[in-house]
């Protein structure tokens, strides 16, 4: 053969080997695998070549022979966002099943706790005072009423509730106790205002008021504290990424197609890089995130110990029953100092025929057997559930930054750790060089991946924290036993509050425990005899044949 056709053949082949770009051989010329992973996403093999193709048109992928027409890369360009969206979603998706699984058991569990007592104080109330209690029964129903309105949020002062309560309670009491008297409105009133001064219900009110306030404090702010970490991990986990953060999601996952590399996955630091620009400003609310925590966390132990409110409400028919009794106990005495503070009442009206006390009538009262009590929500407890709400909490901890590790670590999206070299660095099948950014904001102005504006932070996600810095805030000071403000679920204005669970003004971290436990059923406990009360035999006998009168006028 003549060299000038050895030189005609050559040359022409030459060029074309110049012509490919570099790495590729003539299997990567081919788009059948493309074409194959490109159908599998669902997408039409109409928009798709069959040969590389010169890829000046690309906007974001390498501009070399590429797999890609320019309607393709639209189309994986949303794919990489639809797939992010998801990502973040499913990666979200513990934390968010936490607050909102938690949630509704401890609400569940609060109101029926509630109901349950207000049960067990009817059914109690009925078999030890008969009619008497079904003829003042408003008193008790409305304590229940503004108990459960507190707990959803109403704009209720817990204290200035429990004294109005004992303050009612002894106005109804004292006209039973003096039948052959009539007592007009102001009276009452007059009555009403010797409460504390002569503590006609025993230590009772003060001991309950300090255990239900702390009680219903740490209940309502826990419940309140997992509904904001509910909305906040729903709401964070819908994430609109950037632009910027678009093109380098593309970049990362479907240029490998349009290099004809579609079975190559991104190297985990070129992901970490990426997710980290992407989730710049999730990142962020880590730090508020961990306070939020460790403050949920704070609240749970008093849940745990001295303000359960499941051994302050179980219990709570007994301690009313109780302080009726020590009224009924201290009547004279009761009687005689109102009667000097507020003058002498008039005579009631001539009293009709005496009647038999109503057999149903027992002054002597006992408490539930720990098998009648009705069972609280599910058949748990407080401190079970308690105990797996800290589990779960303490998991949930750093969550935000861990994003991109977690994103990253999935088989589905990246190479893996272990494979640094046969892995896509966003322009070919080799190692990622650059170095991994720092989490947060301003750590990513030297992103080699993501365009981030440091100086913009995002408006939604710093509402997110300013809402976990004040739910934060709350926590604290349930803690201490302090109350805080709720907006009312009906729209009220939020009032003051109920002040603090703690009495004058005092409020150490750690509370002394008020003990809870339902006494012990002693007949003995319960008789009124000289060793009860200073009284001689007569007065007593004349107290309760007031009693009996008392009963009588009011069951007719």
């Amino acid at each position: 053969m003549p060299s000038s056709w050895i030189g005609a053949v050559i040359l022409p082949f030459t060029g074309l080997l110049l012509s490919l770009p570099a790495g590729a051989d003539v299997k990567a010329r081919s788009c059948s695998e493309v074409r194959q992973a490109y159908g599998a996403k669902g997408f039409s093999l109409a928009d798709i070549p069959y040969q590389e193709i010169a890829g000046e048109h690309l906007r974001i992928c390498p501009q070399e022979y590429t797999c890609c027409t320019t309607e393709m890369e639209d189309k994986l360009s949303q794919q990489s966002k639809l797939e992010f969206e998801n990502l973040v979603e499913e990666t979200s998706h513990f934390v968010r099943t936490t607050f909102v699984s938690r949630h509704k058991k401890f609400d569940e569990f609060f109101r029926e706790l509630l109901e349950n007592a207000e049960k067990s104080l009817n059914d109690m109330f009925v078999r030890t005072y008969g009619m008497l209690y079904m003829q003042n029964s408003e008193v008790f129903q409305d304590l229940f009423t503004e108990l459960k309105r507190y707990y959803t949020g109403g704009n209720v002062n817990l204290e200035e509730m429990l004294n109005d309560f004992w303050a009612r309670l002894l106005e109804r009491m004292f006209q039973l106790i003096n039948p052959q008297y009539h007592f007009s409105e102001d009276y009452l009133e007059c009555v009403s205002k010797y409460t504390d001064q002569l503590k006609p219900f025993g230590d009772v009110p003060r001991k309950l008021k300090v255990q239900v306030t702390r009680a219903f404090i740490a209940a309502r702010t826990f419940v309140q504290g997992l509904t904001v970490g509910r909305e906040v991990a729903n709401r964070v986990s819908k994430v609109s990424p950037t632009p910027g953060c678009i093109r380098a999601l593309m970049k990362m996952l479907y240029c490998p197609y349009c290099r004809g590399l579609p079975s190559v996955k991104p190297c985990n630091n070129y992901c970490l890089n990426v997710m980290k620009g992407c989730l710049a400003n999730q990142a962020d609310l880590d730090t508020e995130w961990n306070l939020f925590i460790d403050a949920m966390l704070l609240v749970a132990e008093r849940l745990e110990g001295p303000f359960n409110i499941e051994s302050v409400m179980d219990p709570i028919d007994v301690k009313i029953s109780e302080a009726i009794m020590n009224m009924q106990e201290n009547s004279i005495q009761v009687s005689a100092k109102v009667f000097q503070g507020c003058g002498q009442p008039k005579p009631a009206p001539a009293l009709r025929s005496a009647r038999s006390v109503p057999e149903n009538f027992n002054t002597r009262f006992r408490p539930y057997n720990p098998e009648e009590r009705p069972t609280t929500a599910a058949g748990t407890s407080l401190d079970r559930l308690v105990t797996d709400i800290k589990e779960k909490l303490k998991l949930s901890k750093k969550v935000w930054s861990a994003f991109p590790y977690t994103i990253c670590k999935d088989e589905r999206v990246t190479a893996g750790t272990s494979n640094q070299e046969e892995c896509w660095n966003g322009h070919s099948k080799a190692r990622y060089l650059p170095e991994i950014m720092n989490d947060g904001l301003t750590n990513q102005i030297n992103n080699p991946e993501v365009e981030v504006d440091i100086t913009r932070p995002d408006t939604f996600i710093r509402q997110q924290i300013m809402a976990l810095r004040v739910m934060t805030n709350k926590l604290k000071n349930a803690y201490n036993g302090n109350d805080v403000n709720f907006q009312d679920t009906s729209d009220e204005s939020s009032g003051s509050g109920s002040g603090s669970g703690c009495m004058d003004d005092v409020c150490p971290t750690e509370f002394e425990f008020v003990t809870t436990e339902a006494p012990a059923a002693d007949p003995d406990r319960r008789e009124v005899d000289s060793s009860a009360a200073p009284l001689s035999h007569s007065l007593l006998s004349g107290a309760l044949i007031c009693l009996v009168l008392a009963l009588q006028r009011l069951c007719r």
